[in-house]
């Protein structure tokens, strides 16, 4: 059974790192009655999928374990090489690791561990997560997963080894990887004008990235040289036949780790009945 959400009533949740946020610049404007909210990318996925949200920017993972959930076509967050907000970091050689910390905010992060740790014949050991706001000095793995904007600090005290997971995964299979996507609940058909005011959004974002990254920096006491860098040269919001082709290569690879249960994945149908039809 479908349903449709008029124009002025979606239920939007966006995570809160710094590489979404061209695609939900003024979205609000686009779509003046929604509602928006941020949260962790893993705590987002929770939350749609308890009807708290209509269309949610969630991980590929949680996307995919998700039966019956759609998405946007032509957006996404992804990569075509390095990412440098997904790394993973090590005290020793990656061939000694015999433990491994995983960050919490993220399933679709953790897969892709697991997946490029596979391919490379290395070993996580045992895992355990990491929590958001604990510094990997908590941990006493050998290696530790870090996602988001504290993944892209250069260097991390103790950890003389470093893997960025979208160049692994590009020198892996040849193909982007994508780490979320504007995921859509399930019997959710969504209004042409819906579709277009993300486009916008994300247009609007692209064109205003240099104004973003000024303004973000200040907020992540970080750099913001280095976050227009993040922004042009690291982030890829393409959801085109060479994205899908790596999602579709992923599956394959978490289907054989017993990770995810293969579907055939669909965008979301369109409704653009008249309202009162």
């Amino acid at each position: 059974m479908t349903s449709s959400v008029l124009l002025s009533s979606l239920r939007i949740g966006a995570v809160s790192y710094l590489n979404s946020k061209p695609l939900v610049e003024e979205l609000d404007r686009f779509l003046p009655r929604s509602t928006l909210e941020f949260d962790t990318p893993s705590s987002l996925a929770h939350r749609m999928k308890s009807g708290e949200f209509d269309i949610g920017l969630i991980p590929l993972v949680e996307f995919l374990n998700w039966e019956d959930c759609r998405y946007l076509p032509g957006m996404a967050v992804g990569c075509n090489g390095p990412v440098r907000s997904v790394c993973v970091h090590s005290k020793v050689d990656w061939k000694q690791v015999n433990s491994t910390a995983m960050d919490e905010g993220s399933r679709t992060s953790v897969a892709l561990t697991r997946v490029i740790f596979r391919e490379r014949g290395w070993n996580t050991g045992p895992t355990h997560s990491l929590p958001m706001n604990d510094a990997p000095s908590k941990s006493n793995a050998d290696a530790v997963l870090l996602i988001g904007d504290r993944a892209m600090d250069p260097s991390l005290r103790g950890y003389p080894w470093k893997i960025d997971l979208g160049q692994e995964w590009l020198e892996l299979t040849g193909l982007p990887f994508v780490f979320a996507l504007w995921a859509v609940r399930p019997g959710l058909k969504v209004s042409t004008a819906s579709l277009g005011a993300f486009q916008k959004s994300l247009e609007l974002g692209r064109q205003r990235v240099a104004e973003i990254a000024r303004r973000e920096s200040r907020l992540l006491k970080k750099n913001e040289a280095d976050c227009l860098d993040y922004l042009t040269n690291n982030i890829r919001y393409d959801l085109g036949p060479e994205q899908l082709k790596g999602i579709t290569e992923f599956q394959k690879k978490l289907d054989a780790l017993g990770l995810v249960k293969w579907r055939t994945i669909h965008e979301v149908d369109r409704d653009d009945s008249p309202i009162g039809d």
